[in-house]
């Protein structure tokens, strides 16, 4: 029979809703029943792309022993880490706390009022290689509560004390302006980069994941010839290699080798919109009409195609179809000749095999997994389409992956500012309609959500990705109504999340910065903070950007002092580990090296210029909107301004052209 799981929003607790285990969701029924029976809560976080997820599920929670042993001693918790990012973040904490390192599935030991005493990640059935079974870590730990409770409680308070320090670490650190200029702290950054990428692109060994703020920490540093060979080599390698899916589009969620060969075929809507924004701004940054604008708009094409639904935009696509990691991803030569034949091609069946790497060399247990032949264009070839749709049309026809339909507002909106980033007509409106829907389906009552069902609030990062993707869609349009929308969401955001005081023009170092959770949240034993940037920009950083954005286009003195607080807070990271913090840097760019592209009126006349340039730190300008940036300008002229003081006004593009050019980085 269905467990009470069958009756959750999320597709991943529905996932889980026929395990013989008696699951609870989060809230205050399962720690009621915990506290009833004196039990200990047992936590599984995960999300419904995580193939070891489904892994551990398969061999554990469908294991009806191993769910008897799970429901006699314990209250089972079940948590989708992307419609609680919050909870997942202070569990995490214990879990890199208690085993040095994190991951998902995520498997934690509670006590009946929230504190964790045991974490780790994925768990056998069996002992093996050197790891615990489930089963015999749930008796160890069943065990220790009832023979062993002082030694529980004390672990536990040991735990929270790295919770704390981990998800507070802002609060620990003394709070002091950066010493050191935009300039000093990127060009710290971009050395620690240089130094760090590799011959195969990336910054880090295997599992190796892109890191798109890391690409745009170096975009900064165009000039620098390391720097756009870095930046060359990655975009490249990620973009030719098996981490692109060369023939539906996008990326997937990172590479289990070093080359990018062999990626963790799971697909991430967050990923698909961080990278399409850094491969379009290097190919302004290098001019214009490289393949990597292509590798972006194909991106998005793919997420229009592939993970739509009624609310919006998908989270995922599973790397498993049919119970196989990646299936429906590889071929082999026998594969790709059916489908040529199918479609009576079998003629191009060589060259398709040539430009695909389709052979008979083994990459991922016996199948190839699509990757470009050297030399080959990023684009198909014309004559290769046919070839094209005859593989698009034999993978359709296979087992498809599952989706995840939940509509998160943070990564919609991070799309959304994607496709403004692409200067493409459809795609703007895309990204229009997208922010649109999203207020229709994602706002009540005076309150946001994380999700379309409205049972989590919104957090810190969702309101701030919202604000960003607001004022991205005033830029790309020039339309006033986006630039109305923008001072509510930063009283949103201020009233509901800000730690204390708030800082005003006159009193700019004011308060603790933003909490990760809105103040009605109660339901979690500590309400964390997040600096450090990770697979996606910290909310500490997405806030300080998007307000220092506002205070440009606004002339707002106290969205400023937001910005110059949260940069205080944080300071010593800017001067001294500012690889821990790269989206906070581009942030202290917005705010003290900003850059403005004011062109009042109609911008169509200037648009292939503004494709084919890359200023850091930039806003661009344009229509006849109440933008203080616009005040007193005249129309036919464009009006380049830094630190809001402003060159002599131009009439051609070519003109502003070698203004631009003329920039120099401070």
């Amino acid at each position: 029979m269905p467990n009470r799981l069958a009756a959750a929003t999320s597709s991943y607790l529905q996932q889980h809703a026929d395990n013989p285990v008696d699951w609870y969701e989060w809230g205050d029924a399962a720690f009621a029943r915990a506290r009833e029976f004196d039990r200990p809560i047992f936590l599984s976080i995960g999300y419904a792309a995580c193939h070891w997820c489904h892994v551990m599920a398969h061999e554990c929670f469908e294991n009806r022993e191993i769910a008897e042993q799970l429901n006699e001693h314990f209250v089972a918790i079940k948590v989708d880490r992307e419609e609680r990012p919050d909870v997942d973040a202070v569990y995490m904490a214990a879990t890199q706390s208690v085993s040095g390192h994190g991951g998902w599935p995520m498997s934690v030991f509670l006590t009946p009022d929230g504190r964790a005493f045991m974490a780790g990640t994925y768990y056998p059935p069996t002992d093996r290689g050197g790891q615990p079974g489930f089963p015999r870590l749930l008796s160890a730990m069943s065990d220790a509560w009832r023979s062993q409770r002082a030694a529980v409680y004390e672990q536990a308070a040991q735990i929270e004390k790295a919770i704390e320090r981990d998800l507070r670490f802002v609060d620990h650190v003394v709070a002091s302006a950066p010493t050191r200029s935009v300039a000093i702290v990127s060009q710290a950054l971009v050395e620690h980069l240089v130094a760090r990428v590799d011959d195969d692109g990336g910054f880090g060994p295997a599992p190796k994941f892109p890191r798109p703020s890391y690409v745009e920490a170096l975009l900064v540093a165009w000039s620098d010839p390391r720097a756009r060979a870095a930046v060359h080599r990655t975009l490249d390698a990620m973009s030719r290699r098996g981490l692109y899916d060369h023939i539906r589009g996008g990326f997937a969620r990172y590479s289990v080798d070093a080359r990018w060969h062999v990626p963790h075929f799971e697909k991430m809507l967050s990923d698909q919109a961080l990278l399409a924004m850094a491969y379009f701004r290097a190919d302004r940054a290098a001019g214009g009409g490289t393949p990597w604008a292509t590798v972006a708009l194909e991106t998005l094409r793919f997420v229009r195609d592939d993970l739509r639904v009624h609310a919006g935009y998908a989270s995922s696509l599973d790397a498993d179809s049919d119970g196989v990691e990646g299936a429906h991803v590889t071929w082999t030569r026998d594969d790709v000749a059916a489908a040529l034949a199918s479609a009576g091609r079998l003629e191009l069946l060589d060259e398709a095999c040539a430009r695909w790497r389709i052979n008979d060399g083994e990459l991922f247990e016996g199948r190839c997994i699509p990757q470009l032949a050297d030399g080959a264009p990023f684009a198909t070839p014309p004559h290769l389409l046919a070839a094209l749709d005859a593989l698009r049309t034999a993978r359709a026809q296979r087992p498809q992956p599952s989706r995840d339909n939940k509509v998160v507002l943070e990564w919609n909106a991070m799309f959304a500012a994607a496709c403004f980033e692409s200067g493409s007509r459809e795609f703007v409106q895309l990204g229009a309609e997208t922010l649109w829907n999203l207020d229709r389906t994602h706002y009540e009552n005076g309150r946001w959500f994380r999700t379309e069902t409205r049972t989590a609030q919104a957090t810190a990062a969702d309101i701030a990705w919202l604000l960003e993707a607001t004022l991205s869609a005033f830029e790309a349009t020039g339309d006033d109504e986006w630039l109305a929308k923008s001072p509510d969401l930063v009283t949103y955001l201020v009233d509901h999340y800000w730690d204390g005081e708030r800082p005003t023009a006159s009193s700019p170092s004011r308060g603790g910065g933003v909490f990760t959770t809105a103040n009605s949240v109660e339901d979690l034993v500590y309400r964390p903070k997040e600096i450090f940037d990770g697979a996606t920009p910290s909310a500490h950083a997405v806030v300080a950007t998007a307000f220092a954005k506002f205070a440009r286009l606004t002339d707002d003195a106290d969205a400023d002092a937001v910005v110059s607080r949260l940069l205080e807070l944080a300071g010593p990271l800017l001067d001294d580990h500012p690889a821990a913090v790269p989206d906070l840097v581009r942030a202290y760019g917005f705010f003290a090296s900003g850059r403005d592209i004011v062109i009042p009126g109609d911008r169509a006349p200037w648009s292939d210029l503004l494709r084919s340039v890359f200023v850091p730190f930039s806003l661009v300008v344009s229509g006849y909107g109440s933008s203080s940036l616009l005040a007193n300008r005249e129309e036919g002229w464009a009006y380049l301004c830094e630190s809001r003081a402003c060159q002599l006004p131009v009439r051609t593009p070519d003109e502003l052209r070698r203004q631009i050019e003329a920039l120099e980085f401070r």
